[in-house]
């Protein structure tokens, strides 16, 4: 860790200046806005996985007192509202294209936010009551009677892709909406051909909730003289989603106006539109009030976009003296029951190889609809899936040929001199030091001392592990951003930027840019986000780029702002501008300081003989697209306890380096790392949105069922920070965000593996819960009444 911050720059542990605003109660989130004469919505969902809507009486609810409205998905369409959208694949240039190996489109069904004809999963909002009061709206919503045809369902992600299966589309000859082929298949079989050892692994790596803090949350209002809606919400997104909401809500962009606030939490779960966020809009217009929804717990667990649920089969091919030959396998992402994101699937096959050296590699990958909750990218989408799936694979075949697992990875990781490095699926890796970041970790996690801390264990009748993962992420998302920075008299700045913090922390680390590169004090910087009528390009937060495209943009124009004060200070000087230095917020001239940046400021703002191009605020912008993909990677070594009488896992160490390429504060990279590895333990251990394979019912709807990580299972986390400049960044800069999450699923795994190996256990399944660890100390299957287990299910490799 970090000491204390002497300064505010770049590289300074900086405490988050948002967060004294935030502890207090002083944050402004979606739900904390009311008016006097709002109005309230309740969505009544879908009992059912799988049902016709028959009928829809709304006359009990419509008489019940304070109703408003009662509306449904026939008024919806009758008001001559549009589907949602989905974007179905990432576009950014560096990514790896799904195309369907018979060469058909992939299919993509958009949906309406109220349906009319189906209800296609256990929580899907059906009809939605307008009241004066929540109160009056739950009463409303109670009385509402939908007359349902129940119609057979599927859950499980393999059983969704079966032939036969029950299709969550008509409009589709089956639930299978992306199969294609990736990688050189002819290479792959020649290498598996010649290989010493083949090791192989089924799996399924479960369904999870994001589980935000902030509930989901809107707030619509229409303006019947401009034809304009007002939206406010809590999203990673500002400009996309205004787009959406503007072709749902059929009106040009320019006629929707979105306002995010603070937000309490993403992870990717918000990173796109929500139903209730076009409904309450549509419902503002059609009742002449503001019309505000805020979610219970409940409904979020059963509505929210979900995340991972892939199943995979997966071989590796060695050579005897353990150099990776080949790889191949298959990947069947359950994309829930709307076509909504395929990125789980896509930006995970690109780089099943993660960072180690691999000849050739053949998958087929597959998105599949079931009757489940729609799923989004969660946090480092796709990369914890099949890291897990490659760190598994290596540890399996160690222990099978009797190779060192630390030698065998060092044997085969890409070594610095190889870089820039394709991998067999094409995607490109720019820079980095794969071995080095590897031995520090070992070293910094006493692996060498592990065997006496084994026997300790040992002596106390614990069982206790260790496990090692190395990773890749791929940082790409909308690569359009936009900056634009006013200076002003008083020596403050303001800067406008199309992202959004979803607790990154931009208010503290963008201001640390400008004290940087302009000189304004720390805090002395505003920053404007989230509001359409001020940010006009932007992609928001999402896929690593917040920092990674904000720093460039805010560099650039921080740039411009000192080449045209320059341009001042040599006219009011009488000075070449080429002989004008900055440096510390201060203009000097052959040494002298002459002028301050504020100063500047005020004479713009001041002075009528200066020109009409340089009169006015101070002030520049920076609008630019990167094509280019980063690509942070590091290495994570977890440590375990197990009791094997109850089958409890204790985590008792956990260290992890991870390459940022430059830390702009290392305290907020720390943090999320400490928050990456809290949600890869949860779903290591704990959570899981469990689907009764019957019914279609979530039987994990509330926190008694879906079991959160608290801090009691977690020990201090051990973390350092790797900075080997990133190629494809012009300040070197690489995503931080996600690096605890991507290899925790893995590098748990491989520990508590480890320490069961002396009971013959060579594979567990996620989540490793005490009942799981137990049967397989005692060597009792896996119960598999309700979920089929994935290790037994035929993913077809071909």
């Amino acid at each position: 860790m970090h000491a204390p911050a002497t300064s505010t720059r770049i590289g300074q542990p900086v405490p988050r200046k948002e967060d004294l605003r935030l502890i207090t109660g002083r944050g402004r989130y979606t739900d904390d806005l009311n008016v006097d004469g709002q109005a309230y919505a309740v969505m009544v969902r879908s009992p059912h996985a799988h049902a016709n809507i028959l009928g829809i009486d709304t006359r009990a609810a419509s008489a019940v007192p304070g109703v408003i409205a009662v509306l449904t998905g026939a008024d919806f369409i009758a008001d001559q509202m549009k589907p949602i959208p989905n974007k179905t694949f990432s576009l950014h240039p560096a990514e790896m294209p799904l195309v369907n190996s018979d060469g058909t489109p992939a299919f993509n069904m958009p949906d309406y936010p109220l349906p009319a004809d189906k209800a296609r999963f256990v929580g899907e909002a059906i009809v939605m009551v307008i009241a004066e009061s929540i109160d009056a709206a739950k009463d409303g919503a109670d009385r509402v009677q939908i007359d349902y045809e129940p119609l057979p369902s599927v859950t499980f992600t393999v059983e969704a892709a079966a032939a036969g299966a029950p299709r969550v589309r008509d409009e589709n000859s089956s639930n299978v909406c992306i199969d294609a082929q990736v990688g050189d298949a002819a290479a792959t079989e020649a290498a598996f051909r010649k290989a010493a050892q083949v090791v192989k692994v089924k799996t399924w790596i479960p369904r999870v909730a994001g589980s935000p803090m902030e509930p989901r949350a809107a707030i619509g209002e229409y303006d019947p003289q401009t034809g304009h809606y007002t939206i406010y919400t809590c999203s990673g997104s500002t400009l996309r989603l205004r787009r959406d909401l503007s072709l749902v809500l059929d009106v040009p962009e320019t006629h929707v106006r979105l306002v995010i606030r603070d937000v309490g939490g993403n992870f990717g779960t918000r990173g796109a539109i929500f139903a209730e966020q076009p409904l309450v809009a549509w419902a503002a217009r059609r009742i002449g009030r503001r019309v505000k929804w805020t979610s219970e717990r409940s409904e979020l667990l059963l509505s929210d976009y979900q995340g991972r649920d892939l199943a995979v089969e997966a071989e590796l091919a060695l050579a005897a003296d353990g150099t990776f030959l080949a790889m191949r396998g298959s990947n069947v992402g359950n994309l829930g029951s709307h076509t909504g994101n395929f990125s789980m699937v896509q930006k995970g096959v690109e780089i099943m190889s993660s960072i180690y050296r691999m000849p050739a590699a053949h998958f087929r990958a597959r998105a599949v609809l079931s009757h489940t909750a729609p799923t989004r990218p969660y946090r480092s989408s796709g990369r914890p899936e099949v890291i897990y799936v490659m760190e598994r694979l290596i540890d399996l075949a160690a222990r099978q040929a009797g190779f060192d697992r630390v030698e065998l990875r060092l044997r085969n990781l890409v070594a610095q001199s190889e870089l820039p490095y394709r991998n067999p699926f094409g995607l490109v890796y720019d820079s980095g030091d794969y071995i080095g970041v590897m031995k520090r970790t070992l070293v910094l996690s006493d692996w060498d001392g592990f065997p006496a801390r084994k026997a300790e264990a040992r002596k106390r009748g614990k069982y206790r592990g260790i496990g090692v993962a190395n990773y890749v992420d791929t940082a790409t998302g909308i690569p359009r951003e936009k900056a634009r920075i006013t200076v002003h008299p008083d020596g403050s700045a303001e800067l406008v930027i199309g992202t959004v913090s979803n607790g990154q922390g931009h208010e503290t680390s963008f201001a640390q840019l400008l004290n940087e590169w302009l000189g304004v004090p720390f805090d002395k910087v505003r920053l404007v986000t989230g509001d359409t009528d001020i940010v006009d390009v932007g992609g928001g937060t999402h896929s690593g780029r917040g920092m990674r495209l904000g720093s460039i943009v805010i560099w650039r124009a921080s740039n411009k702002v000192i080449d045209k004060a320059k341009q001042v200070v040599g006219l009011l000087l009488q000075k070449s501008p080429a002989d004008v230095v900055f440096a510390d917020g201060t203009f000097t001239v052959a040494g002298e300081a002459v002028m301050r940046l504020a100063e500047v400021a005020e004479a713009m703002a001041t002075r009528a003989d200066l020109p009409q191009d340089l009169r006015g605020p101070l002030g520049a912008e920076c609008d630019e697209t990167v094509n280019e993909a980063g690509f942070p990677y590091g290495c994570h070594v977890c440590e375990v306890e197990i009791d094997a009488d109850l089958g409890l896992v204790e985590i008792i160490r956990h260290t992890t380096i991870d390459d940022v390429g430059k830390a702009v504060n290392p305290l907020i990279i720390h943090g999320q790392t400490h928050g990456g590895i809290a949600q890869g333990v949860g779903q290591a251990l704990l959570e899981h949105c469990f689907y009764d394979a019957t019914s279609g019912q979530m039987l994990a709807g509330s926190f008694m069922d879906y079991a959160m990580p608290r801090a009691d299972i977690l020990p201090s986390f051990t973390t350092d920070i790797s900075e080997v400049p990133s190629t494809t960044h012009p300040l070197g800069i690489r995503p931080a965000g996600e690096g605890g999450t991507t290899p925790a699923l893995g590098v748990v795994i491989n520990a508590i593996v480890d320490a069961l190996s002396e009971f013959g256990v060579t594979h567990m399944e996620m989540p490793a819960t005490p009942e799981r660890i137990w049967r397989a100390i005692h060597g009792k299957p896996q119960r598999s009444r309700i979920v089929p287990d994935a290790v037994e299910q035929d993913i077809s490799l071909s």
